[in-house]
């Protein structure tokens, strides 16, 4: 049987008539970096809370190592928790504040003098422990919280937006860092982000949430490539969303047109959504595609075009190219089989 070091069993926060989590169910194993990525009130920020032991469950389980400890308080976990803020002490410099909870444990001032050593060196801050931590830099400060959590040889590591104040290079820079680190130091990481890119570089599962509940778990691959349903679809990266019909195995139907697809086991002319990724599109001559429309819009993003095509049956495709396409020109586009997905329609 397989061990978990983190379990949630069913779940549920209600703050006064508001239900913030239902009944949701993961279970987290050791060593992995594990993201909960969702929109602003989607409770994975609630989650990660219960999980440090600064929020009560008002039903359901969280349970560490096989044993529960929903009254077990924030600092007999063996959980640290990096906040978005940081919460550095001003009145210590680099040292004092990553060495501080080892002073609360009393350790000697050799054993606390080697672990801190070690921790900036982890987090590249070597001969910045007698700084004071304002005159840092926001990257400095995170990797000072980070090491002041580490320090302390938590068996799982919670991380509440931590990269949320920094400016977009050294966000994208602390990204590879924070998941290098944590392969170092072979621990649990849990992630809590809105960003999409963010969660899909980092992570080795993503868990989706939207109102309370878990939309999708599963690799950062198989969140983009095989989303369960619209919500999913839509939050992770671009997408050309389509009401189709499935007519049979295989194929379906998208307004008057059958495409060949990879997905079966849907009923005879079940009513579905189909999601056609930007880049999957290819643009040819207008007389050799399988569709055939005129481009309404170019915008260059750097590494592509976005480009928006109003096909004959008067529907909007967008699509991500390298080529260079006009304003008002007519393309043909193909979608091969592969490129088509499938999802249950919901509501």
């Amino acid at each position: 049987m397989e061990e978990y070091i983190i379990e949630l069993s069913h779940l549920t926060k209600r703050f006064m008539e508001k239900e913030a989590l239902c009944e949701i169910d993961l279970k987290i194993k050791p060593k992995e970096f594990v993201t909960l990525l969702g929109p602003s009130g989607c409770g994975k920020t609630t989650t990660l809370r219960i999980i440090g032991g600064f929020e009560e469950p008002t039903a359901g389980d969280v349970i560490f190592e096989g044993k529960k400890i929903n009254d077990l308080p924030p600092y007999q976990r063996q959980i640290n928790t990096v906040f978005q803020k940081y919460a550095l002490f001003p009145h210590l410099n680099v040292f004092e504040n990553i060495a501080f909870g080892l002073r609360l444990k009393k350790l000697g001032q050799g054993e606390i003098e080697e672990k801190v050593s070690r921790m900036l060196k982890l987090v590249n801050l070597e001969g910045f422990g007698k700084r004071k931590v304002q005159s840092l830099s926001g990257g400095q400060q995170q990797r000072v919280a980070i090491a002041r959590a580490l320090v302390n040889e938590p068996k799982v590591l919670l991380l509440d937006e931590p990269l949320g104040a920094l400016d977009l290079k050294l966000r994208k820079e602390m990204q590879l860092e924070l998941k290098n680190m944590q392969q170092r130091v072979g621990i649990t990481f849990i992630y809590v982000t809105h960003d999409q890119e963010e969660a899909l570089t980092m992570s080795d599962r993503v868990v989706v949430m939207s109102e309370g509940e878990i939309q999708q778990i599963g690799t950062p691959e198989d969140i983009y490539n095989e989303p369960v349903n619209r919500f999913v679809a839509d939050f992770i990266g671009e997408g050309n969303i389509l009401d189709g019909v499935m007519a049979e195995d295989f194929k379906v139907k998208i307004e008057d047109r059958t495409f060949t697809c990879m997905d079966k086991g849907f009923a005879s002319n079940e009513i579905v959504e189909v999601l056609v990724r930007p880049e999957d599109i290819q643009i040819v001559e207008a007389q050799k595609g399988m569709l055939k429309g005129v481009v309404e819009s170019v915008v260059f993003k750097g590494v592509h075009y976005e480009i928006l095509v109003r096909d004959e049956s008067e529907m909007s495709w967008m699509i991500h190219t390298i080529h260079m396409v006009k304003v008002g020109q007519t393309i043909g586009m193909d979608i091969v089989p592969d490129a088509i997905h499938i999802m249950k329609k919901v509501g």
